[in-house]
């Protein structure tokens, strides 16, 4: 039987995977499928992938929603820090509509994975400004007040000591330096202050796979702002896009 449920695509560095979504639970309607991201990822080869990936849900015909790791205004990409140059201008709404023959919307992923914890997640009823920061190989962020999302804040190429912010306070410089999670919590927390001192806001909401081990960082930062990990882990980007595309895409 044909569904008219949404379909929401995660596009990773490793991995694209995507799954009709239940927009009423936040939950996929569906195991989700993943397919591996080619090497190549320009938005063209990346459009094949998508045409494969739908097509394990024949049955699944509503509008579909992708997160990029990147700016994106009305469709158009306009920054590609981790993915291929070749993003930059693209209009990948209008690429990937007419490669799949679906109503397609793209929405940066740190964007999806805000919409989708503050809808179904950790923030979930909360008021007034959440900011939402994924801690990955960069800091991707969400504003979001009431509930309303601020696009493209990019919070994470804030200057942090002379330097942006995501390469000295990332998940990965934490690896690559291999500090330990006294030493990480130092660099956060001067982040976060700054955060405080720029935006005032209720609530940090911590996302990416780091949060997973939230309670060895979190409670070392002494901040004024409450700071609390997100729930959705892995499954808030799908979500999120697909929540973008059905409910708060506009032309």
């Amino acid at each position: 039987m044909t569904t008219s449920l949404p379909f929401g695509i995660d596009f990773g560095g490793t991995g694209i995977k995507g799954a009709p979504i239940d927009l009423a639970t936040g939950e996929f309607a569906a195991e989700r499928v993943r397919i591996p991201t080619p090497e190549r990822s320009t938005p063209e080869a990346i459009a094949e992938i998508f045409v494969e990936l739908l097509s394990h849900f024949p049955d699944c015909d509503g509008k579909v929603g992708v997160t990029v790791p990147g700016v994106v205004r009305h469709g158009v990409v306009h920054s590609a820090a981790n993915i291929d140059k070749s993003w930059i201008g693209a209009d990948a709404d209008a690429i990937f509509t007419a490669a799949t023959g679906r109503d397609v919307h793209v929405v940066n992923d740190a964007d999806a994975a805000g919409l989708a914890e503050v809808r179904y997640g950790a923030a979930k009823g909360r008021r007034g400004l959440v900011i939402m920061t994924t801690l990955g190989t960069g800091i991707g962020s969400a504003l979001l007040y009431d509930g309303v999302l601020v696009p493209n804040s990019e919070l994470g190429h804030l200057e942090l000591d002379g330097h942006d912010a995501e390469t000295r306070a990332s998940n990965v410089a934490r690896k690559r330096e291999e500090l330990s999670w006294k030493h990480w919590a130092k660099r956060l927390r001067k982040y976060y202050q700054h955060l405080e001192m720029l935006f005032s806001p209720d609530l940090f909401l911590v996302g990416g796979g780091v949060s997973k081990e939230a309670a060895e960082f979190l409670p070392l930062l002494d901040l004024d702002t409450e700071i609390i990990p997100a729930k959705l882990l892995n499954t808030a980007g799908a979500v999120g896009a697909a929540l973008y595309a059905e409910e708060l895409a506009t032309d």
